[in-house]
């Protein structure tokens, strides 16, 4: 354990030494706000009650919106990608539409979702679910795709009907592919929250709103703990998901085969 965590703590403390010291000899006393010592975001943003409550507040809201989106995504997602993975004319015809998604401009539809749905939950949960569905759907497909051929041939010997090949044959070997766009989306669906709050300045500010509203009045150490949360909040969910994945697919080659994965294997 000591051995894992010892070369990221190393460069995190190698990290805050830099920060601190280009906040305190590099910059001008006058200019010291626009990067403030890593002491002070943390007495300011995390210290004062006040400010921690609001913080905690804005990060509650963004979480709901994340979770729900990365929700929706999932369902959404996995549903999406079985389907294609039923035909091949299936696969033409849908896949194209998921790669769309990834290269809309989510930005410009945003404001887009205000108006049509308003500026409340509903619409910064669709921003999320717009975000994270790909990582979702692209790898569930490549993961169903995957299979290997002997089994297949195994399976078509033992007349093996579609959902049985399904479910007790892909779905259970993608499962790794299945849990890495997860982890992927996971991190999608917080970056949509923050930028619904970012275009959605009503009701209750979420963390997003905050890192917006921060600058404006400059507090720049309220901005750094806000984001420094929101990444807190991101990594946690990454390795909520990790932790499944090493629960759930132990039994997999590649949990089994790489010692070095942090999120699976044994050392």
């Amino acid at each position: 354990m000591a051995r894992r965590l010892l070369p990221p703590a190393a460069v995190f403390g190698a990290f805050l030494i830099i920060w601190y010291a280009v906040s305190t000899l590099v910059i001008d006393d006058g200019l010291r706000f626009l990067l403030p010592t890593p002491d002070a975001v943390v007495r300011v943003g995390f210290l004062d009650p006040a400010n921690l409550t609001e913080l905690l507040a804005g990060l509650g809201l963004s979480a709901r919106v994340a979770l729900t989106g990365l929700a929706l995504a999932v369902v959404i997602g996995l549903a999406w990608a079985i389907l294609m993975s039923q035909a091949n004319w299936l696969e033409r015809s849908l896949y194209p539409y998921a790669v769309l998604l990834q290269t809309v401009p989510i930005l410009a539809l945003v404001p887009l979702f205000g108006y049509w749905f308003g500026f409340g939950f509903p619409s910064r949960v669709l921003a999320c679910v717009l975000i994270a569905l790909f990582p979702v759907v692209a790898n569930t497909l490549f993961g169903l795709r995957s299979v290997d051929p002997a089994l297949q041939d195994l399976f078509s010997m033992h007349n093996a009907g579609r959902m049985t090949r399904l479910f007790k044959l892909q779905l259970p070997a993608a499962l790794p592919s299945i849990f890495t766009g997860l982890r992927i989306a996971a991190g999608a669906s917080v970056i949509g929250a923050i930028v619904g709050d970012f275009f959605f300045q009503q009701g209750q500010a979420g963390i997003g709103q905050l890192i917006y509203i921060y600058p404006r009045r400059l507090q720049s150490e309220m901005l750094f703990a806000a984001v420094i949360l929101a990444s807190l909040f991101g990594l946690v969910v990454f390795w909520l998901f990790g932790l499944v994945a090493k629960r759930v697919t132990a039994w997999h080659e590649s949990q089994l085969a790489d010692p070095h994965n942090p999120l699976g294997g044994n050392r």
